[in-house]
């Protein structure tokens, strides 16, 4: 495996990185560990919140720097790369603001007995992070910046095609004012994270990517007896029941689809109609998603930039062209030029074809007709995914009677984009397992430690 940076947008290498040493391997693993049993112990938490408010800092002033990296690694439109890279400052400045409350003592009401009881939360250690490319700095702030207020130190692995992006963070950091060892940039291979997760100094490894590398990953922690976390792919469903403005709803379906050029986790790909709303949601939804354009991703007025590389281009015409032999309806869309694909649209896809429970990573919409919220709910549930889920309905008490139903760990009500770094992300089924950002995020990789005391 090589890292490399290759412009999706016109197929130019920008850049190659060489893979880690073994021996530079095991200088990041000390290091790190040696960091956490030094600084991570020595220093208070409001000393480690107050780094990672410089981190936030520095992504504020690298705006522009970050934002035009990562349009050149994974080609998302320079406007989109401005918002994750605020999102992401705004991310750690969270934690910033909230440290000392997220990590306070909790005390225990005793049962019986005297005394008292508290859980005092602590570092674990050593955490690798394993991240993809479709959000290179938003991925590592949700990750990186509870774990480090927390104490515990950071080996990160980017994706093969976000070295620059990489670098650029750990520069970050290190700017910020964290000690060698705190956060460690490694360009290491398949091969080598399996000794990393193995090394005994490592205590937990957090993974976003695709179902086979958390299978893989989760296979190897757990014959180490490792703590996971696991953010994998989705099939997320939008389900529309009813409402008093269509073309608001239809503007919602089509960002809800398109958002980071149709490559996100928890991008809506199913949308779920009912009988009497579905021909002119199709029609309205269909139109909108083909008048956004394919173009160049450095230019601000860009709305659907290339996929991410050659080889995400090939995969979903296949899927697409495989759709449709197994009995789908090509709407619209389904072309590419170059990495630039097409918004397109997919109608009767039935259940037991390829399609109906495969992810698709790009601008592609699945549209389903169902009779009532009954078969709404059924239709969003059959999937392997659980991540996010959207409900577009008027009606109070049915969108949380939806809500309930529906088996993902998120669901947003009449709203898209609604992110927030206060909100926990994760999911169930084949989606995942454990929990991102908010409170929930600072609480997995902790030490709840039981004090007793009499």
């Amino acid at each position: 495996m090589s890292y490399a940076v290759i412009n999706p947008a016109t197929g130019e290498t920008v850049k190659t990185y060489p893979t880690i040493t073994d021996a530079e391997l095991e200088a990041a693993i000390a290091s790190a560990d040696e960091t956490h049993r030094t600084w991570s112990r020595s220093t208070s938490v409001a000393d480690r919140a107050a780094l990672i408010r410089r981190v936030a800092e520095l992504h504020t002033e690298r705006r522009d720097e970050l934002a035009s990296i990562i349009v050149r690694e994974m080609g998302k439109p320079i406007e989109q790369a401005y918002g994750e890279v605020d999102f992401s400052a705004d991310i750690y400045a969270y934690y910033a603001d909230h440290a000392e409350s997220l990590l306070k003592d909790e005390p225990i009401e005793l049962l019986a007995g005297e005394g008292s009881a508290l859980i005092r939360r602590g570092s674990l250690g050593v955490l690798l992070g394993i991240m993809p490319w479709n959000f290179p700095y938003y991925q590592v702030a949700r990750f990186a910046g509870p774990n480090l207020v927390i104490g515990n130190t950071i080996l990160l692995k980017h994706a093969e095609q976000c070295p620059e992006s990489a670098a650029a963070i750990e520069q970050i950091f290190r700017d910020a004012g964290f000690p060698e060892g705190a956060y460690v940039n490694i360009y290491a291979s398949h091969d080598q994270i399996a000794t990393v997760i193995g090394d005994k100094r490592v205590q937990g490894v957090s993974l976003t990517g695709s179902e086979r590398a958390g299978a893989a990953i989760a296979e190897i922690a757990g014959r180490h007896l490792k703590k996971v976390v696991l953010e994998l792919g989705g099939s997320d469903p939008f389900i529309l029941l009813s409402t008093d403005d269509l073309d608001a709803t239809v503007e919602a379906a089509v960002a809800a689809r398109l958002d980071n050029n149709g490559q996100a986790c928890n991008a809506a790909k199913r949308f779920i109609v009912v009988d009497e709303l579905y021909q002119p949601f199709l029609e309205k939804f269909t139109s909108a998603i083909t008048a956004v354009e394919t173009g160049d991703p450095t230019k601000e007025t860009t709305g659907l930039g290339p996929l991410s590389s050659a080889k995400a281009t090939a995969t979903l015409t296949e899927q697409v062209e495989r759709a449709v032999a197994q009995g789908a309806t090509l709407v619209a869309g389904g072309t590419a030029d170059g990495n630039f694909y097409a918004g397109t649209v997919l109608t009767d896809v039935k259940p037991g074809s390829d399609a109906f429970h495969e992810e698709f990573f790009g601008p592609v919409a699945q549209v389903f007709k169902v009779a009532d919220e009954a078969e709404a709910v059924q239709l969003a549930n059959d999937t392997p995914f659980g991540l996010g889920s959207y409900v577009f309905t008027t009606d109070a008490e049915q969108a949380l009677r939806v809500a309930d139903s529906i088996e993902a760990g998120m669901v947003f009500v009449n709203v898209v984009g609604a992110d927030g770094a206060e909100l926990p992300f994760g999911g169930v089924k084949r989606s995942g397992s454990g929990r991102e950002l908010g409170r929930f995020g600072a609480d997995e990789f902790v030490n709840k430690k039981m004090i007793r005391i009499g």
